[in-house]
């Protein structure tokens, strides 16, 4: 029997939510995702689409993030064709789609793709396009336990310093009780510490490239910014802290052992869910930390979902990643799991719930923090470049994972911090001249 088409029915069905002509061959569409908790809760939700699309089954490939991006990109740019549907981010979406590598989201009436938030949808698009849907997005902030400050007599205001920070961690450290000063990210690469890292070289008035693509790791910001960020960790943060990033640390943090953490909005609600976090009741929420100027201080990103140009069923894509993204799945994790449960930092219309805003209490703290986030203007002197935690350009994810890991080696006391920067430029200088950047 034929397929049919449901795209230009009622608006339910244009979202996906329909059934093909019985009798119709199911397909089955693998997507490959990161192992944060929103994902898995969408994996648990997608039997919703499933029983709404009988002609369609979802398989799941759920990584660590590290290793789902060594296995996305490798599958996308070689054309491997395994997976339908892939999670990247904006780092990816128009690099990638410049090179023709993905699909691009085509976007019905009733998915109003005008209510993305605007830098969201921008940073996912290429010439104005939409190739990949934002499932969810984040800026990062400043989490800690205000029962400790209380108790510490200290307090912050909602755009601390890092001095601040230091400080405060210095006050609240007690590993004697299972408590540590601060948590980071301390794992290796351009999604992992770098994320963290370059937003403090941001706002400690430090860049990656100066206007002629020339490297700056070995200036004086860079310096001042990593030996303040391996300082502070190697005083007042948990054991083995190069080993940690957002999941390990959002489990640090819910268990009661972080007085204060410094990353992504999406923890937000984890935080807050007393099923999940034990100092639930005890959190709050400041945006992220400045030093010597606010630009750049706080990262802006989205996980989205794509569609590669290898997929071999890419209506079927189509159809699931826009019922992932929309409005109606919105509104189906909140029936489930409560509003403060909501994939946030996609839609402004997330923000105009009172429900929404009533149950999250981070959730100003992060539309503040999304909406002052400008990947056009991230430095406080001229860059060549857009982005605030990455460099727009491909050659970015070796130059952050080298340099990711050069920085782990000094946390873990394997060399200096000058030492750390010095291999650090001489391979990005390398990087640069090989791709032509530079002479």
């Amino acid at each position: 029997m034929q397929k049919r088409r449901c795209w230009n029915l009622r608006p339910l069905a244009a979202l996906g939510l329909c059934a093909w002509a019985l009798g119709a061959q199911a397909v089955d569409i693998t997507v490959a995702t990161v192992n944060n908790r929103q994902m898995i809760e969408m994996q648990k939700l997608s039997t919703h689409f499933e029983k709404a699309n009988p002609d369609i089954r979802v398989k799941w490939t759920t990584m660590e993030e590290a290793d789902l991006r060594q296995r996305v990109s490798a599958d996308v740019t070689n054309k491997g064709g395994h997976f339908d549907v892939v999670t990247i981010g904006m780092y990816e979406t128009p690099i990638w789609a410049a090179k023709g590598w993905l699909r691009e989201i085509m976007p019905t009436d009733a998915y109003n793709v005008k209510d993305l938030i605007p830098t969201v949808r921008d940073g996912l698009s290429y010439n104005k396009r939409l190739y990949a849907a934002p499932f969810y997005g984040e800026g990062s902030m400043t989490m800690y336990r205000s029962d400790l400050f209380e108790k510490a007599g200290i307090s912050i205001n909602n755009r601390p310093t890092w001095e601040q920070i230091r400080d405060a961690a210095a006050k609240i450290h007690n590993p004697a009780a299972g408590i540590y000063g601060i948590c980071l990210r301390g794992r290796a690469g351009w999604g992992d510490n770098m994320a963290l890292l370059s937003t403090m070289v941001n706002t400690f008035g430090g860049q990656w490239f100066d206007m002629g693509w020339r490297p700056q790791i070995q200036s004086s910001p860079w310096k001042d910014a990593i030996s303040f960020y391996v300082q502070l960790l190697t005083k007042y943060g948990p054991p083995n802290a190069m080993a940690n990033s957002f999941n390990e640390n959002l489990d640090l943090f819910a268990q009661g052992k972080c007085g204060i953490w410094v990353d992504a909005t999406s923890a937000g609600g984890a935080l807050i869910d007393p099923k999940f976090s034990k100092v639930a009741h005890l959190t709050a929420f400041s945006l992220a930390p400045t030093a010597v100027t606010n630009k750049g201080a706080g990262w802006l990103w989205a996980w989205a979902l794509a569609i590669p140009a290898s997929s071999k069923n890419a209506d079927a894509a189509q159809r699931f990643v826009q019922w992932a993204t929309s409005e109606p799945y919105l509104r189906l994790v909140a029936d489930t799991n409560g509003w403060a449960a909501m994939p946030s930092g996609t839609r402004l219309s997330t923000y105009q719930r009172s429900e929404f805003i009533k149950t999250a209490r981070f959730a100003m703290t992060e539309a503040i923090a999304m909406v002052t986030a400008n990947p056009r203007d991230a430095t406080e002197g001229k860059a060549p470049y857009v982005g605030v935690q990455f460099v727009a350009i491909p050659e970015f994810q070796d130059i952050g994972e080298l340099t990711g890991a050069e920085i782990r080696d000094a946390l873990a006391g394997k060399q200096t911090v000058d030492q750390a920067l010095q291999k650090a430029q001489t391979r990005i200088e390398q990087v640069m001249r090989v791709a032509g950047y530079i002479k």
